[in-house]
């Protein structure tokens, strides 16, 4: 918190005088040294290949005496045409490069969010006749895992263990009609 307002003491010596903070409390008085730069009015560092590349991008050749520099902007300012027998560099317009940033955030205006639309089940879907041709054992197995879980459910809510169950819970119990059609389909075709 370097301020510019310094204040002389008896002695002739520069000193920040004491603040109080937000909080309340109070910061000590702070000398200050002869020759001292805050941090905010010290000059940014300009590296000599960004200083050689401002220089460069004046249009004008290198080592020309400043009194034809001037000379040759005036006319720049008041004609198009720049040092005799000089190219003119005819500036593009560049496109401005985008950041990572502004592209994903018009990649994400473009896009649409559909809301996709279900059909009613049917009663044996189709994906799962071919399951059933592959490995009817297998499959025999699996739905009376699936039979067994619906009716622990079921038996949790009618104990009261599960007071409310949720919407997958619900669909699962749903399908225990569905899930018994396809374990007597599967018995009747593996006899």
């Amino acid at each position: 918190m370097a301020t510019t307002a310094y204040e002389h003491d008896a002695d002739g010596s520069k000193f920040i005088p004491a603040t109080q903070r937000p909080d309340g409390t109070w910061r000590k008085p702070r000398r200050v040294r002869d020759g001292y730069v805050p941090q905010e009015e010290v000059p940014l560092y300009e590296s000599k290949g960004k200083q050689f590349a401002a220089r460069q991008n004046t249009g004008l050749p290198v080592g020309l005496t400043p009194e034809i520099v001037a000379e040759a902007q005036k006319q720049r300012k008041g004609n198009t045409q720049g040092v005799p027998g000089m190219i003119n560099n005819v500036e593009k317009k560049k496109k401005k490069k985008k950041s990572g940033v502004d592209e994903a955030a018009e990649k994400l205006a473009k896009c649409e969010i559909i809301e996709p639309t279900f059909s009613s089940p049917p009663s044996q879907p189709s994906n799962n006749v071919a399951s059933t041709q592959a490995d009817p054992i297998k499959r025999l197995k699996n739905l009376r895992k699936k039979l067994r879980e619906i009716e622990t459910l079921e038996e949790k809510i009618k104990t009261g263990v599960l007071k409310t169950p949720d919407k997958e819970q619900k669909d699962k119990i749903s399908k225990k009609h569905d899930i018994l059609n396809e374990i007597n389909i599967l018995e009747k075709s593996s006899e």
